[in-house]
């Protein structure tokens, strides 16, 4: 069993997380159960899986949780280009958040290699 805590790409998920939740209070109301709570599900989903993943036996399993963040990223990514595109995010917002989630998929793609071995 690993730290999760101790993992570079879960504070990186974890920052992203909080980035995501900061950026979708000033969303419209309307959108509550819509595109923000599925940007922030997205979003979350990803420190939560290498936690998860963490408190498995063995590499493979972790692996397994690993690309499930990946997936969660790469979900997350469209969901900054649709909240971008409706004009819920600022240009800068958007650049950012964009960028940080690129960031985060490729650290959970070499995680991924890493563990193959």
């Amino acid at each position: 069993m690993k730290n999760y805590r101790n993992l570079n790409v879960w504070k990186s998920g974890h920052a992203l997380t909080l980035e995501v939740y900061r950026q979708t209070k000033a969303f419209p109301k309307d959108e509550l159960f819509g595109v923000t709570s599925q940007m922030r599900r997205a979003a979350s989903s990803i420190p939560a899986n290498l936690a998860e993943g963490c408190g498995r036996e063995g590499d493979a399993e972790l692996k397994r949780f690993v690309t499930i963040a990946l997936g969660s990223a790469c979900e997350l990514d469209y969901f900054v280009l649709l909240a971008g595109d409706l004009g819920y995010l600022s240009t800068e917002a958007q650049t950012n958040l964009a960028g940080n989630t690129l960031l985060l998929r490729r650290q959970l793609g070499a995680f991924v290699k890493k563990l193959r071995g």
